[in-house]
C-alpha cells in the first residue's frame, strides 16, 4: 500500500498517525490498540493438509488383470517395507486397459492413504499435445491448498513446494497417458505417498527412480469374451460363443476396441453378435465401425483438413501415412521428400562389430551426415503446415506424430491418391533412411571395426542426427527399435530383403547392450530367412553368429549352438579361416551354458590363439575373457586374473572401452576371490562407472560384485543399497530372473536378517 494518514481524536485530544511510502505486508491503522498484535501466516503449510482432493475418474470392471494387479501389490508392499514411495508403470497399446488397472489399483488403497487422490492426465495422445509438467504442478498445488496468488512461477519452485506439500502425506497420485520419464518425474510426491503412471510407451527411464515396470498386452480370447458379456449384460455371448469368439478376435482382444463393439450391440438388444461381426470384417472399414455417437464425423473433418492443405503437403500428409512409426523427426519427412528434389545426404560407413562379429571392408551409398540443406528446410516448413492444420502434433524432442485416427486416415489417402510405384519409392525411402541411421548409430557405438557393405536404393539418403556419443546412439537406437522392427519385417515383402538382415546387423550394439532379447531373436531369424532367401553366405553367416548371441542371451543354448556350428561349417567352405576363428568362441559359450566347461575352455583357447593370428587381436581377447571368466567361475582366481588383464590390455588399446569395462569387472570378482578388497573396490568402481550408461546388466554384475566387498568391509548398510540398486538394474534389463539377481536377493535376505536380530539383540 502507499502512504495514508488519519487524524483521531480521544479524550480532547487530536492525535495524527501516518504511513509514507511504499509498504509490503500487513498493515494495521488504529487510533488505539489494547493488548498484542499478531499476524497470522495464510499460505499452504507443508506439515499438515489444506485441502484434501479426491480426484480419480470412476472405476470400470478388471478383466483377467490379477496377474499384474499382484505385481503391483507386491511392489507396494516391498517399497513400504524399505521406506520409499511407491511408483508403478504400466505399459501399452492405446486401449489396452492401462487406466482401468491403474484406477483399480489405486482405489483398493483409499483406505490406507487417507490424504487425497491426485489425477492428471498428460495428453500424450492429446490433440494439442502432452501437458507440461509445470502446468499440471499447478493444478496438484491448486488441489492440495495452494492459492492462484500463491503459486511459484518457476517450475522448479513449484517442484520444490509439491514435494513439500506431500513430504507428511499419504496420497494416490495417477500420471495418465505419459510421454517420458523426463515428464513423469517432477510430479512425483514425496513421502509414503503410490504413484502410478500410464503410457503407450516403456519408461525405463523411470527404473532408476525406483519404478516397477508392468507391461499389458491384449486379452487372451476367452478373457475378451468375458469383458464382451460384461458390456452386454445380456445373454448373447452364452448363446452365440463363436460369434462372440469371432468378434472379439476381430478387435484382437484390445479392451477399448470389445467395450465399443459391445456398447454398439448393447443399444440393439434384439441384434444378433454376428451384424457386428460382419460389420467388422472390411479392414478398411473397422475404424467407422468401432465407433459411438457419430465418431465417424471426426473422419468426415480430417477430409475437410485435408483438403484445404497446400498440394506438397498434402502429399507429405500421405506419405506419412506410409510410415510404420507412431513418432518421427523432421529427417523422415526430408528423407520422403529427398527424391523430390531436396538435398539428402548419403549413407554412413556401416561400422561396428561388438564381441568379435565377423565383418567385411565395404560401402554402399554416397558419403555424408545429417539432415541438412534445402530438403530439411523444405520438410520443416511442410509439417509446419501440417500442425497448423492441426493434423500432427508435437511429441517430445522436437518429434512429431499423428493421432491415431489421423495416421489411419493419411494412410487411406495414400491407398486412394498416390500410385503403387510411387508409394514403393517411398517405402523405400523410408527404410533407406532407418538403416542409414542405424548404421551412422552403430559407427558411433563401435568405431573399431568396419561392418558389412549397406545397400541402398536410387536416390540421396537422408541419416537422422542420432547423437553426439556413445550413449545419445544408445538412446536413439531404443527409442527407434519399433519403427525400425516394423521396417524391418516389412522389408521383404516390400521387395528390399537386403534391408531385413542389415538392418537387423546395425541394431546389434543396442542389443547387446540393452537385452532386447525378443526383438534380438526376432530380427535375426527375419534376417537370416532374407539372407537365405537372396543366397548370400556371408549375410546368412552374420545372421547365425549374431542371432546365435541373442539365442544364448535368452536361455537357448542349444538353437545356439546349432546356429554357430552351421556357421562355422559356410566359413570353413568358403575358406574364411577368420570367421570360422570367431565361431570358436561363440561355441564355446554355448558349451559353458550347456554344462561342458572343459570342451568350452579347449574352444576359447583354439579362439584366443588363432584370432590373432588372422589379424582380429580384439576378438582374440574377448576369447581369453571368456576364459577368465569360466576360471572364475570354478575357483581358479588367479588364471582368472591372468586372462582377464590380458584381455582387458589388449581390448583397450582396440579402442573397446565397453568390453575393456567387462574385463575389469572379472578383475574386480577376481581380486574379490582372492580376498583383496582394496584392489577389488577399484577395478569394480572403475567398471561401473563405464558400465552404467552402456548396459544395466553389466552395471548391475558389477554392482552386486561391490555389495560382497561392502559386506566383507563391515558396510552393511552399504552393501545393502548397493544390493537393491543391482537388482533395480536387473530388473530394468529384464533379468530378475538371472543368477546374478537370485544371489542378490539371498545376500540382501541375510542382510536384513542380521540387522533384524541385531535390534533385537540390542532391545533385549
Amino acid at each position: 500500500m502507499h502512504g495514508a494518514g488519519a487524524r483521531v481524536r480521544s479524550g480532547g485530544r487530536e492525535s495524527h498517525n501516518e504511513l509514507s511510502g511504499t509498504v509490503h505486508g500487513p498493515v494495521v491503522q488504529a487510533g488505539s490498540v489494547h493488548g498484542g498484535i499478531h499476524f497470522g501466516h495464510t499460505g499452504p503449510r507443508p506439515d499438515g493438509p489444506e485441502r484434501t482432493p479426491w480426484q480419480l475418474p470412476p472405476l470400470l470392471k478388471v478383466i483377467d488383470r490379477s496377474r499384474e494387479l499382484a505385481a503391483l501389490e507386491r511392489h507396494r508392499a516391498r517399497a513400504a517395507r524399505d521406506d520409499r514411495p511407491v511408483l508403478a508403470a504400466l505399459s501399452g497399446l492405446g486401449g489396452v486397459g492401462k487406466t482401468t488397472l491403474a484406477l483399480s489399483w489405486l482405489h483398493a488403497l483409499r483406505s490406507g492413504f487417507p490424504d487425497g487422490q491426485l489425477h492428471a492426465d498428460l495428453g500424450a495422445q492429446a490433440s494439442d499435445g502432452p501437458a507440461h509438467p509445470a502446468e499440471v504442478l499447478a493444478r496438484f498445488l491448486r488441489a492440495l491448498g495452494v492459492s492462484a496468488q500463491q503459486l511459484p512461477a518457476r517450475p522448479a519452485e513449484r517442484t520444490a513446494l509439491y514435494r513439500s506439500l506431500t513430504a507428511n502425506r499419504r496420497l494416490v497420485v495417477l500420471l495418465d497417458d505419459a510421454v517420458t520419464a523426463a515428464q513423469v518425474r517432477p510430479l512425483l510426491p514425496a513421502g509414503g505417498s503410490v504413484t502410478a503412471v500410464t503410457s503407450r510407451r516403456r519408461l525405463p527411464g523411470l527404473t532408476v527412480d525406483g519404478c516397477r515396470p508392468v507391461h499389458l498386452e491384449p486379452l487372451a480370447p476367452e478373457a475378451a469374451v468375458d469383458l464382451l458379456a460384461d458390456t452386454l449384460s445380456d445373454d448373447r455371448v452364452s448363446e452365440q460363443p463363436d460369434d462372440a469368439r469371432t468378434l472379439v478376435e476381430l478387435c484382437a482382444g484390445l479392451p477399448l476396441a470389445v467395450r465399443v463393439a459391445g456398447a454398439r450391440l448393447a443399444a440393439r438388444p434384439g441384434r444378433p453378435i454376428s451384424t457386428m461381426v460382419r460389420a467388422l470384417g472390411e479392414e478398411r472399414r473397422r475404424l467407422e465401425a468401432l465407433a459411438i455417437d457419430g465418431d465417424h464425423d471426426v473422419l468426415a473433418t480430417l477430409d475437410v483438413s485435408y483438403r484445404a492443405l497446400p498440394a506438397p503437403a498434402a502429399r507429405l500428409y500421405r506419405l506419412l501415412g506410409l510410415h510404420s512409426g507412431r513418432e518421427f523427426d523432421g529427417s523422415v519427412a526430408a528423407a520422403l521428400l529427398a527424391a523430390d528434389g531436396g538435398d539428402g545426404c548419403g549413407g554412413a560407413d556401416g561400422r561396428g562389430g561388438a564381441d568379435g562379429r565377423d565383418g567385411a571392408d565395404g560401402r554402399d551409398g554416397a558419403d555424408g551426415g545429417g539432415v541438412a540443406g534445402r530438403g530439411a528446410e523444405d520438410a520443416a516448413a511442410l509439417l509446419e503446415a501440417l500442425h497448423d492444420a492441426s493434423l500432427l502434433v508435437e511429441a517430445a524432442g522436437e518429434r512429431h506424430r499423428f493421432h491415431d485416427l489421423v495416421r489411419l486416415h493419411a494412410a487411406a489417402k495414400a491407398a486412394e491418391d498416390e500410385p503403387p510405384d510411387a508409394r514403393a519409392r517411398a517405402l523405400r525411402r523410408i527404410a533407406d533412411h532407418c538403416l542409414a541411421s542405424a548404421t551412422r548409430a552403430e559407427e558411433i557405438l563401435d568405431p573399431q571395426h568396419r561392418t558389412m557393405p549397406r545397400d541402398y536404393g536410387p536416390g540421396p539418403v537422408v541419416v537422422a542426427e542420432v547423437g553426439p556419443g556413445p550413449e545419445a546412439a544408445l538412446d536413439w537406437l531404443e527409442r527407434e527399435l519399433p519403427t525400425l522392427m516394423a521396417v524391418l519385417q516389412q522389408a521383404p515383402a516390400a521387395g528390399f530383403p537386403t534391408v531385413c538382415w542389415q538392418l537387423a546387423d546395425a541394431l546389434w550394439p543396442l542389443f547387446l547392450r540393452r537385452k532386447f532379447y525378443p526383438e534380438w531373436t526376432a530380427s535375426h531369424r527375419a534376417g537370416l530367412a532374407a539372407a537365405q532367401a537372396l543366397g548370400d553366405t556371408a549375410a546368412e553367416c552374420r545372421m547365425l553368429t549374431s542371432g546365435g548371441v541373442g539365442e544364448l542371451g535368452s536361455g537357448s543354448p542349444g538353437r545356439a549352438l546349432e546356429m554357430f556350428e552351421r556357421a562355422a561349417r559356410l566359413f570353413l567352405a568358403a575358406g574364411d579361416g577368420r570367421g570360422h576363428a570367431r565361431t570358436l568362441n561363440y561355441r564355446g559359450l554355448a558349451l559353458q551354458r550347456l554344462g561342458q566347461p572343459r570342451s568350452a575352455a579347449d574352444l576359447f583357447r583354439r579362439a584366443a590363439a588363432e584370432l590373432p593370428a588372422h589379424g582380429d587381436r580384439r576378438a582374440g581377447a574377448l576369447a581369453g575373457l571368456n576364459l577368465a571368466d569360466l576360471a572364475l567361475d570354478e575357483g581358479r582366481a588367479e588364471e582368472a586374473l591372468r586372462h582377464a588383464g590380458a584381455a582387458r590390455g589388449a581390448l583397450a588399446a582396440s579402442g573397446d572401452t565397453y568390453n575393456a569395462a567387462r574385463a575389469a569387472t572379472c578383475l574386480g570378482r577376481a581380486h574379490l576371490a582372492l580376498g583383496r578388497l582394496e584392489a577389488a573396490e577399484e577395478q569394480l568402481s572403475e567398471a561401473l562407472a563405464a558400465l552404467r550408461a552402456p548396459s544395466a546388466y553389466e552395471a548391475a554384475r558389477a554392482l552386486g560384485a561391490l555389495a560382497e566387498v561392502s559386506e566383507r568391509h563391515g558396510r552393511r548398510q552399504l552393501a545393502t543399497d548397493r544390493c537393491r540398486e543391482a537388482l533395480d538394474l536387473y530388473a530394468s534389463a529384464g533379468r530378475s530372473g538371472s543368477a546374478g539377481a537370485e544371489a542378490l536377493r539371498e545376500r540382501l535376505e541375510r542382510l536384513d536378517r542380521l540387522e533384524r536380530l541385531e535390534g533385537d539383540a540390542s532391545g533385549r
